[in-house]
């Protein structure tokens, strides 16, 4: 299991590297796929260039048409065009996916990937044209069509404890933010009640606003749903109890 993401980057770029494609035409279209500028870069392909190349393929790898192969061979050429072109990044936990291409190559790859179901945007930048995807479910589709496997089965348990720890995070804090509003209300309720018991105006209210008065003096931790539990009542009623104790203690005898 690689470590960080970048680890799992690295070896998701190796695992597609070592694919040796069965059929000649595939062969042809990774090579075709494999930018010049890219290989010279990067040792590893320029290494899966001349494994491509060797296998005596004899169809001219230089050209590539789209629009004419089967979808084997444009899966095989976008494989080739992502190991010396593209990026793959979860920076703050959100996937990107991107192909820096020619301004020229830039709206015709988007037009060709949507039409085969995994449509991209695509910008300028800094004089290239760049295939963008930020879709986790696009990106993974991108992924296991140009033949990923074991390191896309990691990038999805990471994508999924991702999302259950985002879940969590907003349930806690959903559950804090009730808390704290739970607190500041029972806070508010117990100042009231102590006014209105000071001054005597407590005893003068129903039987229902005494009790639930009481109930909050004695569990000022309580909700009020425990509170209506408590006293056999409806939430509703306890809700408007509070209320009226509230507007009462805010009122100058």
């Amino acid at each position: 299991m690689a470590g960080t993401d970048r680890d799992l980057v690295l070896a998701l770029r190796a695992e597609l590297a070592a694919i040796d494609p069965s059929r000649a035409c595939d062969r042809d279209a990774e090579r075709a796929g494999l930018d010049p500028a890219g290989r010279r870069r990067d040792p590893t392909l320029a290494r899966l260039a001349v494994r491509l190349a060797r296998r005596g393929d004899s169809q001219d790898a230089a050209a590539f048409a789209w629009a004419s192969r089967p979808d084997h061979c444009r899966m095989a050429w976008l494989r080739g065009r992502f190991l010396s072109q593209g990026s793959l990044s979860f920076a703050n936990g959100r996937t990107h996916l991107e192909l820096v291409v020619s301004v020229a190559e830039a709206p015709r790859l988007a037009a060709h990937l949507a039409a085969v179901g995994m449509a991209p945007s695509w910008r300028l930048r800094r004089g290239r044209g760049v295939v963008t995807w930020k879709s986790a479910d696009t990106v993974l589709t991108v992924l296991r069509r140009i033949g990923a496997g074991p390191s896309l089965l990691e990038i999805e348990a990471r994508q999924i404890a991702r999302t259950l720890r985002g879940e969590l995070n907003r349930v806690l804090n959903a559950e804090s933010a009730n808390l704290a509003r739970t607190v500041s209300a029972a806070g508010r309720q117990l100042d009231a009640i102590a006014t209105l018991a000071a001054d005597g105006r407590l005893d003068d209210e129903p039987a229902t606003v005494r009790s639930v008065a009481a109930a909050r003096r004695e569990t000022p931790e309580a909700t009020l749903g425990e509170l209506a539990e408590r006293l056999a009542i409806h939430r509703s009623a306890v809700q408007r109890a509070l209320d009226r104790l509230e507007r009462l203690a805010d009122r100058v005898p």
